[in-house]
Protein backbone atom coordinates (compact mmCIF):
# COMPACT_ATOMS: atom_id res chain seq x y z
CA UNK A 1 0.00 0.00 0.00
CA UNK A 2 0.95 3.30 -1.22
CA UNK A 3 1.91 5.66 1.71
CA UNK A 4 0.24 9.53 1.11
CA UNK A 5 2.82 11.66 0.46
CA UNK A 6 2.99 15.44 1.27
CA UNK A 7 3.85 17.90 3.54
CA UNK A 8 2.78 16.71 7.44
CA UNK A 9 2.58 20.02 9.47
CA UNK A 10 4.33 19.57 13.38
CA UNK A 11 3.68 21.70 16.26
CA UNK A 12 7.20 22.36 16.58
CA UNK A 13 6.68 23.28 13.04
CA UNK A 14 3.21 25.28 13.99
CA UNK A 15 4.57 27.08 17.15
CA UNK A 16 7.33 28.48 14.64
CA UNK A 17 5.12 29.58 12.05
CA UNK A 18 2.89 31.23 14.70
CA UNK A 19 5.61 33.60 16.45
CA UNK A 20 7.31 34.01 12.97
CA UNK A 21 4.43 35.97 11.54
CA UNK A 22 3.25 37.48 15.44
CA UNK A 23 7.48 39.18 14.65
CA UNK A 24 6.50 40.45 11.35
CA UNK A 25 3.15 41.74 12.44
CA UNK A 26 4.88 43.76 15.04
CA UNK A 27 8.45 44.86 13.09
CA UNK A 28 6.86 45.00 9.74
CA UNK A 29 6.07 47.72 7.87
CA UNK A 30 3.31 49.86 8.63
CA UNK A 31 0.79 49.40 5.24
CA UNK A 32 1.19 45.85 6.68
CA UNK A 33 -0.66 46.41 9.89
CA UNK A 34 2.57 47.26 12.40
CA UNK A 35 1.68 50.80 12.58
CA UNK A 36 -0.98 49.27 15.02
CA UNK A 37 1.16 46.99 17.24
CA UNK A 38 3.99 49.49 17.58
CA UNK A 39 1.29 52.27 18.24
CA UNK A 40 0.05 49.96 21.36
CA UNK A 41 3.78 49.55 22.51
CA UNK A 42 4.25 52.66 22.32
CA UNK A 43 0.77 53.55 24.66
CA UNK A 44 1.92 50.92 27.20
CA UNK A 45 5.29 52.29 27.11
CA UNK A 46 3.98 55.50 28.00
CA UNK A 47 1.37 54.52 30.73
CA UNK A 48 4.50 52.59 32.31
CA UNK A 49 7.04 55.49 33.09
CA UNK A 50 4.68 57.58 35.11
CA UNK A 51 3.89 54.55 37.10
CA UNK A 52 7.38 53.43 37.63
CA UNK A 53 8.65 57.09 38.61
CA UNK A 54 5.75 57.04 41.13
CA UNK A 55 6.68 53.85 42.70
CA UNK A 56 10.11 54.73 43.22
CA UNK A 57 9.08 57.83 44.47
CA UNK A 58 6.57 56.50 46.88
CA UNK A 59 8.49 53.91 48.09
CA UNK A 60 11.79 56.14 48.28
CA UNK A 61 9.63 58.96 50.55
CA UNK A 62 8.21 55.85 52.56
CA UNK A 63 11.14 54.43 53.21
CA UNK A 64 13.05 57.24 54.09
CA UNK A 65 10.79 58.68 56.01
CA UNK A 66 10.43 55.28 57.89
CA UNK A 67 14.53 55.00 58.51
CA UNK A 68 14.51 58.37 60.00
CA UNK A 69 11.49 57.75 62.39
CA UNK A 70 13.49 54.47 63.22
CA UNK A 71 16.78 55.64 63.45
CA UNK A 72 16.35 58.76 65.61
CA UNK A 73 12.85 58.87 66.75
CA UNK A 74 11.61 55.87 67.84
CA UNK A 75 14.26 52.98 67.61
CA UNK A 76 13.79 49.84 66.56
CA UNK A 77 12.40 48.52 69.80
CA UNK A 78 11.27 50.49 73.22
CA UNK A 79 11.50 48.33 76.47
CA UNK A 80 8.99 50.10 79.57
CA UNK A 81 9.22 48.88 83.25
CA UNK A 82 5.74 49.26 84.27
CA UNK A 83 6.02 48.00 87.58
CA UNK A 84 9.68 50.19 88.72
CA UNK A 85 11.40 46.73 89.64
CA UNK A 86 8.87 46.26 92.42
CA UNK A 87 8.65 42.18 90.60
CA UNK A 88 11.81 41.78 90.66
CA UNK A 89 15.53 42.98 91.37
CA UNK A 90 16.10 44.15 87.53
CA UNK A 91 14.71 47.61 87.55
CA UNK A 92 15.07 49.80 83.82
CA UNK A 93 18.78 51.14 84.10
CA UNK A 94 19.65 47.44 85.34
CA UNK A 95 18.25 46.16 82.32
CA UNK A 96 20.50 47.83 79.54
CA UNK A 97 23.37 45.36 80.08
CA UNK A 98 21.11 42.69 79.64
CA UNK A 99 19.26 43.64 76.32
CA UNK A 100 22.76 44.14 75.28
CA UNK A 101 23.90 40.96 75.85
CA UNK A 102 21.49 39.77 72.60
CA UNK A 103 23.41 38.79 69.85
CA UNK A 104 20.68 40.91 67.73
CA UNK A 105 20.98 43.88 69.58
CA UNK A 106 23.25 46.63 68.27
CA UNK A 107 22.60 49.49 70.94
CA UNK A 108 20.91 50.03 73.72
CA UNK A 109 19.68 53.81 75.39
CA UNK A 110 17.70 54.93 78.71
CA UNK A 111 15.50 58.32 77.78
CA UNK A 112 12.95 60.10 79.65
CA UNK A 113 10.59 61.85 77.24
CA UNK A 114 8.10 64.98 78.30
CA UNK A 115 6.96 68.13 77.04
CA UNK A 116 7.91 72.16 77.71
CA UNK A 117 8.37 75.06 76.79
CA UNK A 118 11.26 76.84 75.45
CA UNK A 119 11.61 80.98 76.00
CA UNK A 120 14.00 82.45 73.36
CA UNK A 121 15.50 86.08 72.42
CA UNK A 122 12.28 86.21 69.66
CA UNK A 123 10.01 84.14 71.66
CA UNK A 124 8.58 80.89 73.33
CA UNK A 125 7.33 77.68 71.49
CA UNK A 126 6.49 74.30 73.44
CA UNK A 127 9.07 71.44 72.71
CA UNK A 128 9.39 67.42 73.29
CA UNK A 129 11.92 66.93 75.13
CA UNK A 130 13.98 64.35 74.84
CA UNK A 131 16.55 63.30 77.39
CA UNK A 132 18.91 60.91 76.34
CA UNK A 133 22.43 59.30 76.71
CA UNK A 134 24.61 61.04 74.42
CA UNK A 135 25.94 58.22 73.00
CA UNK A 136 22.46 57.76 70.92
CA UNK A 137 23.93 60.13 69.04
CA UNK A 138 27.14 58.49 67.69
CA UNK A 139 25.85 55.32 66.43
CA UNK A 140 25.94 54.94 63.03
CA UNK A 141 22.42 54.64 62.23
CA UNK A 142 21.68 58.59 63.77
CA UNK A 143 24.82 59.51 62.52
CA UNK A 144 23.49 58.62 58.78
CA UNK A 145 20.35 60.22 59.00
CA UNK A 146 22.00 63.38 61.60
CA UNK A 147 22.75 66.49 60.02
CA UNK A 148 24.05 69.41 62.55
CA UNK A 149 23.02 73.01 60.76
CA UNK A 150 25.06 74.44 63.06
CA UNK A 151 27.64 74.10 66.49
CA UNK A 152 28.07 70.37 67.55
CA UNK A 153 25.50 67.30 67.86
CA UNK A 154 28.35 66.18 71.23
CA UNK A 155 26.67 67.38 74.31
CA UNK A 156 29.27 67.92 76.99
CA UNK A 157 27.85 69.24 79.88
CA UNK A 158 24.02 68.37 81.72
CA UNK A 159 23.58 72.41 80.96
CA UNK A 160 23.90 72.06 77.25
CA UNK A 161 20.86 71.28 74.71
CA UNK A 162 20.47 69.80 70.95
CA UNK A 163 17.15 71.85 68.96
CA UNK A 164 15.45 71.13 66.06
CA UNK A 165 16.01 73.56 63.44
CA UNK A 166 12.85 74.49 63.00
CA UNK A 167 12.43 74.88 66.87
CA UNK A 168 15.65 76.99 66.96
CA UNK A 169 13.86 79.64 64.42
CA UNK A 170 10.77 80.16 66.05
CA UNK A 171 12.17 81.28 69.32
CA UNK A 172 15.15 82.66 67.56
CA UNK A 173 18.03 80.23 69.39
CA UNK A 174 21.38 80.39 68.32
CA UNK A 175 24.75 78.29 69.26
CA UNK A 176 26.24 79.88 72.28
CA UNK A 177 23.53 81.69 73.35
CA UNK A 178 21.10 81.12 76.68
CA UNK A 179 17.90 79.84 76.59
CA UNK A 180 15.30 78.99 79.39
CA UNK A 181 13.05 75.89 79.58
CA UNK A 182 10.10 75.89 81.50
CA UNK A 183 8.65 72.89 83.07
CA UNK A 184 5.88 71.76 85.60
CA UNK A 185 6.45 69.71 88.54
CA UNK A 186 3.69 68.34 91.26
CA UNK A 187 4.13 69.25 95.03
CA UNK A 188 2.80 67.34 97.53
CA UNK A 189 -0.52 68.45 97.77
CA UNK A 190 -1.04 67.93 93.51
CA UNK A 191 -0.39 71.75 92.64
CA UNK A 192 1.54 72.70 89.26
CA UNK A 193 4.81 74.54 90.33
CA UNK A 194 6.50 76.07 86.98
CA UNK A 195 10.44 75.20 86.88
CA UNK A 196 12.63 77.38 85.10
CA UNK A 197 15.75 75.92 83.84
CA UNK A 198 18.87 78.31 81.73
CA UNK A 199 20.65 76.19 79.35
CA UNK A 200 22.84 76.75 76.28
CA UNK A 201 22.06 75.88 73.29
CA UNK A 202 25.25 73.48 72.25
CA UNK A 203 24.13 72.44 68.43
CA UNK A 204 20.92 73.07 65.67
CA UNK A 205 20.31 69.39 64.22
CA UNK A 206 18.00 68.27 61.62
CA UNK A 207 16.99 64.93 60.49
CA UNK A 208 15.99 66.28 56.61
CA UNK A 209 12.45 65.48 57.90
CA UNK A 210 10.92 68.73 59.60
CA UNK A 211 7.31 66.96 60.99
CA UNK A 212 10.29 64.50 62.88
CA UNK A 213 12.45 66.86 64.42
CA UNK A 214 10.28 70.49 64.32
CA UNK A 215 9.96 70.50 68.11
CA UNK A 216 13.06 68.67 69.35
CA UNK A 217 14.40 69.53 72.31
CA UNK A 218 17.43 67.18 73.04
CA UNK A 219 19.63 66.90 76.49
CA UNK A 220 21.60 64.36 78.62
CA UNK A 221 19.95 61.83 80.33
CA UNK A 222 21.37 62.93 83.54
CA UNK A 223 19.81 66.19 82.51
CA UNK A 224 17.06 64.77 82.39
CA UNK A 225 16.62 63.17 85.73
CA UNK A 226 17.57 66.09 87.33
CA UNK A 227 15.04 68.74 85.10
CA UNK A 228 12.18 66.46 84.46
CA UNK A 229 9.33 65.54 86.76
CA UNK A 230 8.73 61.59 86.74
CA UNK A 231 5.12 61.85 87.46
CA UNK A 232 5.02 63.81 83.90
CA UNK A 233 7.13 61.76 81.94
CA UNK A 234 7.71 58.52 80.33
CA UNK A 235 11.16 56.45 80.86
CA UNK A 236 12.20 53.56 78.53
CA UNK A 237 15.23 51.66 77.04
CA UNK A 238 15.45 52.82 73.30
CA UNK A 239 16.70 49.55 71.61
CA UNK A 240 18.33 49.30 67.72
CA UNK A 241 19.12 45.70 66.34
CA UNK A 242 20.34 44.16 63.43
CA UNK A 243 17.75 44.22 61.05
CA UNK A 244 14.12 45.93 62.24
CA UNK A 245 12.80 44.99 58.89
CA UNK A 246 12.59 40.97 59.72
CA UNK A 247 13.98 40.81 63.27
CA UNK A 248 11.94 43.14 65.26
CA UNK A 249 9.01 40.53 66.76
CA UNK A 250 11.37 37.84 66.87
CA UNK A 251 13.75 40.01 68.92
CA UNK A 252 11.20 41.49 70.99
CA UNK A 253 9.67 38.33 71.92
CA UNK A 254 13.52 36.65 72.99
CA UNK A 255 13.58 40.54 75.30
CA UNK A 256 10.41 39.78 77.25
CA UNK A 257 11.53 35.94 78.17
CA UNK A 258 14.81 37.31 79.18
CA UNK A 259 13.19 40.66 81.42
CA UNK A 260 10.28 38.69 82.62
CA UNK A 261 7.17 39.89 84.24
CA UNK A 262 6.79 43.53 84.62
CA UNK A 263 8.48 44.40 81.51
CA UNK A 264 6.71 45.79 77.98
CA UNK A 265 8.65 45.22 74.73
CA UNK A 266 7.04 47.32 71.56
CA UNK A 267 8.35 46.88 68.13
CA UNK A 268 8.37 50.44 66.22
CA UNK A 269 5.58 48.67 64.21
CA UNK A 270 3.62 48.87 67.43
CA UNK A 271 5.19 52.22 68.45
CA UNK A 272 3.49 53.94 65.04
CA UNK A 273 1.21 51.85 64.23
CA UNK A 274 -1.13 54.40 62.48
CA UNK A 275 1.29 56.21 60.72
CA UNK A 276 2.91 53.09 59.41
CA UNK A 277 -0.47 51.84 58.48
CA UNK A 278 -1.42 54.75 56.74
CA UNK A 279 1.72 54.59 54.41
CA UNK A 280 1.04 51.01 53.54
CA UNK A 281 -2.56 52.20 52.79
CA UNK A 282 -1.47 54.76 50.49
CA UNK A 283 1.08 52.63 48.81
CA UNK A 284 -1.96 49.77 48.24
CA UNK A 285 -4.14 52.42 46.57
CA UNK A 286 -1.24 53.86 44.36
CA UNK A 287 -0.58 50.79 43.17
CA UNK A 288 -4.75 50.27 42.52
CA UNK A 289 -4.70 53.10 40.47
CA UNK A 290 -1.40 52.06 38.18
CA UNK A 291 -3.34 48.54 37.47
CA UNK A 292 -6.11 50.97 35.86
CA UNK A 293 -3.76 52.55 34.26
CA UNK A 294 -2.22 49.63 33.05
CA UNK A 295 -5.58 47.92 32.10
CA UNK A 296 -6.48 51.50 29.72
CA UNK A 297 -3.25 50.86 27.63
CA UNK A 298 -4.16 47.09 27.20
CA UNK A 299 -7.45 48.18 25.42
CA UNK A 300 -5.65 50.11 23.06
CA UNK A 301 -3.70 46.36 22.25
CA UNK A 302 -6.87 44.83 21.48
CA UNK A 303 -8.40 47.75 19.48
CA UNK A 304 -4.84 47.30 17.53
CA UNK A 305 -5.29 43.61 17.33
CA UNK A 306 -8.71 43.87 15.63
CA UNK A 307 -7.94 46.85 13.05
CA UNK A 308 -4.57 44.05 12.62
CA UNK A 309 -7.36 41.38 11.84
CA UNK A 310 -9.17 43.40 9.74
CA UNK A 311 -6.08 44.32 7.31
CA UNK A 312 -4.80 41.40 7.63
CA UNK A 313 -7.96 39.35 6.49
CA UNK A 314 -6.41 37.76 3.24
CA UNK A 315 -3.50 36.97 4.87
CA UNK A 316 -5.85 34.96 7.43
CA UNK A 317 -7.72 33.34 4.45
CA UNK A 318 -4.87 31.95 2.91
CA UNK A 319 -3.33 30.42 5.90
CA UNK A 320 -6.49 28.81 6.68
CA UNK A 321 -7.18 26.97 2.61
CA UNK A 322 -3.27 26.06 3.39
CA UNK A 323 -4.30 24.31 6.70
CA UNK A 324 -4.17 26.39 9.63
CA UNK A 325 -7.04 25.59 12.16
CA UNK A 326 -8.71 28.51 13.74
CA UNK A 327 -6.54 27.57 16.68
CA UNK A 328 -3.45 28.50 15.20
CA UNK A 329 -5.08 31.43 13.27
CA UNK A 330 -6.01 33.31 16.97
CA UNK A 331 -2.39 31.92 18.52
CA UNK A 332 -0.90 33.99 15.57
CA UNK A 333 -2.77 37.36 17.16
CA UNK A 334 -2.32 35.99 20.58
CA UNK A 335 1.57 35.95 20.54
CA UNK A 336 1.34 39.19 18.49
CA UNK A 337 -0.07 40.85 21.54
CA UNK A 338 2.21 39.19 23.64
CA UNK A 339 4.85 40.88 22.13
CA UNK A 340 3.34 44.32 21.78
CA UNK A 341 2.63 44.07 25.78
CA UNK A 342 6.15 42.70 26.18
CA UNK A 343 8.10 45.34 24.55
CA UNK A 344 6.12 47.98 25.81
CA UNK A 345 6.79 46.65 29.19
CA UNK A 346 10.69 46.90 28.46
CA UNK A 347 10.53 49.87 27.25
CA UNK A 348 8.46 51.30 29.69
CA UNK A 349 10.03 50.07 32.43
CA UNK A 350 12.90 50.42 31.66
CA UNK A 351 12.81 54.54 30.74
CA UNK A 352 10.73 54.65 33.94
CA UNK A 353 13.65 53.13 36.04
CA UNK A 354 15.88 55.63 34.29
CA UNK A 355 13.78 58.27 35.33
CA UNK A 356 13.46 57.02 38.64
CA UNK A 357 17.07 56.71 39.46
CA UNK A 358 17.80 60.22 38.38
CA UNK A 359 14.45 61.90 40.09
CA UNK A 360 16.66 63.96 42.77
CA UNK A 361 18.87 65.74 40.10
CA UNK A 362 15.70 66.34 38.03
CA UNK A 363 13.49 67.89 40.43
CA UNK A 364 16.51 70.22 40.93
CA UNK A 365 16.71 71.21 37.86
CA UNK A 366 12.92 72.34 37.22
CA UNK A 367 13.21 73.73 40.56
CA UNK A 368 16.15 76.25 39.10
CA UNK A 369 14.11 76.53 35.66
CA UNK A 370 11.13 77.19 37.58
CA UNK A 371 12.76 79.75 40.25
CA UNK A 372 14.30 81.29 37.01
CA UNK A 373 11.08 82.21 35.41
CA UNK A 374 9.22 82.84 39.16
CA UNK A 375 11.89 85.83 39.30
CA UNK A 376 11.14 87.15 36.21
CA UNK A 377 7.31 88.09 37.23
CA UNK A 378 8.68 89.08 41.19
CA UNK A 379 8.36 85.40 42.52
CA UNK A 380 10.64 83.81 44.55
CA UNK A 381 11.85 80.20 44.79
CA UNK A 382 10.14 77.65 43.39
CA UNK A 383 9.84 74.15 45.94
CA UNK A 384 8.11 71.40 44.54
CA UNK A 385 8.78 69.28 47.47
CA UNK A 386 8.71 71.44 50.56
CA UNK A 387 10.84 70.39 53.02
CA UNK A 388 8.46 70.96 55.65
CA UNK A 389 6.16 67.89 54.28
CA UNK A 390 8.41 65.85 52.31
CA UNK A 391 11.84 64.98 52.52
CA UNK A 392 14.60 67.01 51.06
CA UNK A 393 16.42 63.94 49.29
CA UNK A 394 14.05 61.31 47.88
CA UNK A 395 16.34 58.01 48.72
CA UNK A 396 16.51 55.81 45.53
CA UNK A 397 14.70 52.75 46.28
CA UNK A 398 13.36 49.94 43.98
CA UNK A 399 10.93 47.24 44.79
CA UNK A 400 11.84 44.66 42.12
CA UNK A 401 9.12 41.63 43.17
CA UNK A 402 6.69 45.15 42.59
CA UNK A 403 8.28 45.91 39.16
CA UNK A 404 8.15 42.57 38.15
CA UNK A 405 4.27 42.03 38.81
CA UNK A 406 3.38 45.14 37.06
CA UNK A 407 5.15 44.04 33.86
CA UNK A 408 3.58 40.59 34.37
CA UNK A 409 0.62 42.13 34.66
CA UNK A 410 0.94 44.70 31.49
CA UNK A 411 1.36 41.54 29.43
CA UNK A 412 -1.49 39.20 30.81
CA UNK A 413 -3.71 42.30 30.48
CA UNK A 414 -2.64 42.85 26.99
CA UNK A 415 -2.87 38.90 25.80
CA UNK A 416 -6.51 39.06 27.71
CA UNK A 417 -7.62 41.70 25.67
CA UNK A 418 -6.77 40.88 22.71
CA UNK A 419 -8.60 37.17 22.95
CA UNK A 420 -11.99 38.33 21.34
CA UNK A 421 -10.53 40.04 18.50
CA UNK A 422 -8.14 36.78 18.11
CA UNK A 423 -10.92 34.27 18.65
CA UNK A 424 -13.16 36.28 15.91
CA UNK A 425 -9.76 35.63 13.71
CA UNK A 426 -9.87 32.01 13.79
CA UNK A 427 -13.25 31.73 12.62
CA UNK A 428 -13.10 33.73 9.30
CA UNK A 429 -14.22 31.72 6.61
CA UNK A 430 -11.58 31.99 4.07
CA UNK A 431 -14.06 31.20 0.67
CA UNK A 432 -15.56 34.16 1.40
CA UNK A 433 -12.64 36.74 1.89
CA UNK A 434 -10.53 35.10 -1.28
CA UNK A 435 -14.15 35.72 -3.23
CA UNK A 436 -13.30 39.35 -2.51
CA UNK A 437 -9.39 39.33 -3.96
Amino acid sequence: MRKKSGYRKTPHSSLLTTHFIALRYLLGRAHEGGRYLRGAAAGIALSLIPIMVTLIVADGMIRGITDRYLELGTGHLQVFDYMDGELGPVSLEDAVPLIAEDENVRGVWPEQHSLGVLVGNHGKAGATIRAIDPAFWEDPGSGAYLVTVAGSSRLESNRELLLGEALAESIGAEVGKTIRLMTVRLSEDGRSIPRLTPFTVRGIISSGYRELDSLWCVMTYEAGKQVLPPELSSSYLMVKIQDPYTKAEDVALSLNFTLGAGFGVYTWKELQRSQYSSYESTRQLLLFIMALIVLVAAVNVSSATSMLVIERQRDIAVLKAAGASPGDTGRIFLWGSFLTGLTGALLGIGVGLLIGSFINPIIRGLEIILGFFSRLFHGGDVKILDPGYYLETIPIVIDWSAVFLIGLFTIFSSILASWIPAHRAGKIRPIEILRKY
